[in-house]
């Protein structure tokens, strides 16, 4: 595969060509589980997991097939751990992957790519492509070759616990600001509460609103909770990234705050990935299963409106819901936030396709993050405008707030004024007195 136009691939460390591709070998064998081969195995290359993909359906290049972005990895196992290695590897049958072939590749595997799980729900295989992509990319960091924008947010995540820099005494600072000036009661480093709730970066940086929203919901809700700031951030850019060691370190902060204060349940923010990243895959960096129940917010509010703790006013307006890919298509979360708002008596009007089959944004899965895929981002998203427009309701929410910036990036870069606002802000502006 040739390069995209003046792409030059990011590269971190000093190491030798050589040394980059046994690195990214060794992984890719490591990965190799029965799984994953019965996976690489079992794609009849018809093409399905194509159409599913907005970066092939707006662009149309036969390079943004999901299963090909798998390549290098599919050549490697092919070649070295299949059950006919010998013969590949003796006639030469798939040649040994090489640094030139990592480094093209590293534009599919993460410029290209948001993990949606689009591909992997429509393969009538059941092969799980948006997984392997997420193992392809644990080899290409072990290879230092990871976007730059990227790695760097992964790098400050595992230096100071936050991809934006956002210490505990900065967290600590930012609470109790905002207890204050909102008068609000935010309950932080208590020594035992049933409840730990976690937030995102953007929060702190782009969303403060939404932590003064969390605190009205879970004081309205009588829920005996608290934040922690030995392990407050759930976004994962370490999982992101393909560094399984700094998924693991991020995993764990969580983890340990949640068991240090004796935590019955861990509620997520609004954001995709860090659902992803705590709900299903902490429990692997844990070692065993969590001590404790995790829910997504969207989820904690329709548990508790249904229990007749959480109680609304009702709100006289047509909505649109974005579903976030990683809460409902590849969470199962999808009817949590349409209890929310059938709480609420919004009339509800779903994407063309919304749900589990919903278009991703197109800023997930570290694009948005990187740069250089804006173009290609900007073309994904045009999916989001047609949808949007063809509901025709008179708002827009969603409960991931990397999807709520990616709205508002695009928007603005196309003069469309449909902005994606959070539900558990609608939800704690209306809640009954």
């Amino acid at each position: 595969m040739n390069k995209p136009e003046e792409f030059t691939a990011d590269r971190q460390g000093e190491q030798s060509d050589e040394a980059r591709t046994n690195g990214a070998l060794q992984d890719f064998i490591t990965d190799c589980t029965v799984d994953t081969a019965i996976y690489l195995e079992s794609c009849i290359h018809c093409g399905l997991c194509a159409e599913a993909c907005q970066f092939y359906v707006q662009t149309g290049d036969p390079r943004y097939t999901p299963v090909w972005k798998l390549e290098p990895f599919k050549q490697a196992y092919k070649r070295e751990a299949g059950p006919f290695s010998f013969f590949y590897k003796a006639l030469n049958l798939k040649h040994r992957v090489t640094v030139d072939e990592l480094e093209a590749w590293q534009h599919l595997l993460y410029d290209a790519c948001t993990l949606c799980g689009r591909c992997s729900l429509v393969c009538p295989m059941g092969i799980d492509v948006a997984s392997l992509i997420g193992m392809a990319r644990h080899g290409m960091h072990r290879a230092g070759l990871v976007p730059k924008d990227l790695y760097a947010l992964a790098q400050r995540a595992e230096d100071t616990g936050s991809p934006l820099g956002a210490s505990p005494e900065l967290f600590r600072e930012t609470i109790n600001r905002l207890a204050s000036e909102h008068s609000l009661d935010i309950p932080l480093d208590r020594a035992q509460a049933d409840v730990l709730v976690t937030l995102s970066a953007a929060e702190i940086s782009d969303y403060p609103e939404s932590i003064v929203a969390m605190a009205r919901v879970m004081n309205h809700a009588g829920y005996d909770w608290t934040y922690s700031s030995n392990g407050f951030e759930a976004t994962n850019f370490g999982m992101l990234s393909g560094n399984t060691d700094w998924q693991r370190d991020m995993s764990m902060n969580l983890i340990n705050a949640a068991i240090a204060c004796k935590a019955g349940t861990v509620v997520v923010p609004e954001c995709g990935h860090a659902y992803g990243a705590f709900r299903w895959q902490a429990a692997n960096m844990y070692g065993e299963p969590l001590p404790f129940r995790v829910l997504h917010i969207a989820e904690l509010m329709a548990e508790a409106m249904e229990q007749g703790n959480l109680r609304v006013t009702p709100v006289e307006q047509s909505a649109s819901f974005h579903d976030p890919c990683q809460v409902s298509r590849r969470g199962g979360a999808t009817q949590a936030p349409r209890t929310v708002l059938k709480q609420l008596g919004v009339e509800l009007h779903e994407l063309p396709g919304g749900g589990e089959l919903n278009w991703c944004c197109g800023g997930g899965g570290g694009v948005m993050q990187i740069g250089r895929a804006d173009e290609l981002r900007y073309a994904a998203f045009r999916l989001k405008i047609d949808q949007v427009e063809q509901a025709g309701a008179d708002r827009l929410y969603t409960s991931c707030n990397n999807c709520r910036l990616n709205f508002s990036d695009c928007g603005e870069h196309f003069h469309w004024d449909t902005r994606a606002d959070s539900l558990l802000e609608l939800v704690a502006d209306n809640l009954a007195d």
